[in-house]
Parts: structure tokens; C-alpha cells; sequence
């Protein structure tokens, strides 16, 4: 069994930053998946980015602006998001592919990310 605990969600402005951190408890491997997704209202939960085995893959919309990282160490998993948008608000969900005989998929609870002026 994997928990996920999130934090580092928040209110900010248009092009302010945000760092965005995922601990997770059990054993995680350097090949598991480690990744952010988001869900703004009335849209679908869309992948932000994911890391596994040193490869990471960003969505389109946040190329050049968002970085993964993860510590393999703490079993972390920090999104730095900078130039923010204002569409970029949404609930940023922490996911965990555990790859074992059969995959398996923990998310975290969520923090919200509210860009505004």
C-alpha cells in the first residue's frame, strides 16, 4: 500500500512560480512512474508530467515552463511550475504507477492551484 501526501498548492499571480511536492510512504523504485496530473472544473484529468527510470515527459502546454524532478531517496516527486497562467488553475494530482507484476495506481488527495490577478 502507497499514501501519497501533497503539498505546495496556493493562490498566485499571473508569472509567479509554484513548487509543488509529492512524498510517498512504501517502496518505491527508480523505474516506478512518479507524475502530476490536473482536473480544472468541468474538464478531464489531464497528464502534466511524468518521471520514471530518469525519462520525463511534460504535456505540450506546459513545455518549457514546468519541470519534474523527483528524489529518489525521500520517495518525492516536486513539480516547479514557473510563468504560471491563469489557465493553469486546477487540482494538481500526484500519481504513483507501481510496476510489479501488475501495475498499480495510487493518486494523492490533490492541492489546488488558483492562477489570478
Amino acid at each position: 500500500q502507497v499514501q501519497l501526501v501533497e503539498s505546495g498548492g496556493g493562490l498566485v499571480q499571473p508569472g509567479e512560480s509554484l513548487r509543488l511536492s509529492c512524498a510517498a510512504s512504501g517502496s518505491i523504485f527508480s523505474t516506478d512512474a512518479m507524475g502530476w496530473y490536473r482536473q480544472a472544473p468541468g474538464k478531464q484529468r489531464e497528464l502534466v508530467a511524468v518521471t520514471s527510470g530518469g525519462r520525463t515527459n511534460y504535456a505540450d502546454s506546459v513545455k518549457g515552463r514546468f519541470t519534474i524532478s523527483r528524489d529518489n531517496a525521500k520517495n518525492t516527486v516536486y513539480l516547479q511550475m514557473n510563468s504560471l497562467k491563469p489557465e493553469d488553475t486546477a487540482v494538481y494530482y500526484c500519481r504513483v504507477d507501481l510496476k510489479r507484476v501488475v501495475t498499480m495506481v495510487y493518486w494523492g488527495q490533490g492541492t489546488q492551484v488558483t492562477v489570478s490577478s
